[in-house]
């Protein structure tokens, strides 16, 4: 598939894949086909996750390749996993140098990530 599923123009709902043809000997198959989440993503985000496993998941390389901080990684790879519905909501810290020193503490990230979500007000 070369695109995300499209939304209905009318109602604004996602639509149904009813039918499948094989282009080679044009047999074709009708029903209802269930579609894996990834396919609504729309290409960008697609090419990041590729991007994400092609580095096993390797955040720094992500940031080195892409040429962007550890923060605007991070929330990409969240925006995607909330779309995928894969995130639990984490709770609002309260207290922001608390939760950037927890996970300074549980090796999460490192004094310059730290200091760049400081630095860039990012909402953590």
């Amino acid at each position: 598939m070369s695109h995300p599923l499209p939304r209905c123009p009318i109602c604004g709902n996602e639509m149904t894949i009813k039918k499948l043809e094989c282009p080679n000997c044009k047999i074709t198959i009708e029903g209802e086909f269930w579609v894996n989440r990834l396919a609504s993503l729309p290409q960008e985000e697609l090419e990041f996750l590729e991007l994400f496993l092609k580095t096993r998941g390797n955040v720094k390389e992500m940031e080195r390749i892409l040429k962007l901080s550890y923060p605007t990684v991070r929330s990409k790879l969240d925006n995607i996993l909330k779309k995928l519905e894969l995130l639990e909501e984490e709770e609002e810290p309260k207290d922001k140098v608390k939760w950037i020193i927890n996970k300074l503490e549980k090796g999460e990230i490192t004094v310059q990530d730290a200091l760049k979500i400081l630095e860039e007000g990012e909402n953590v």
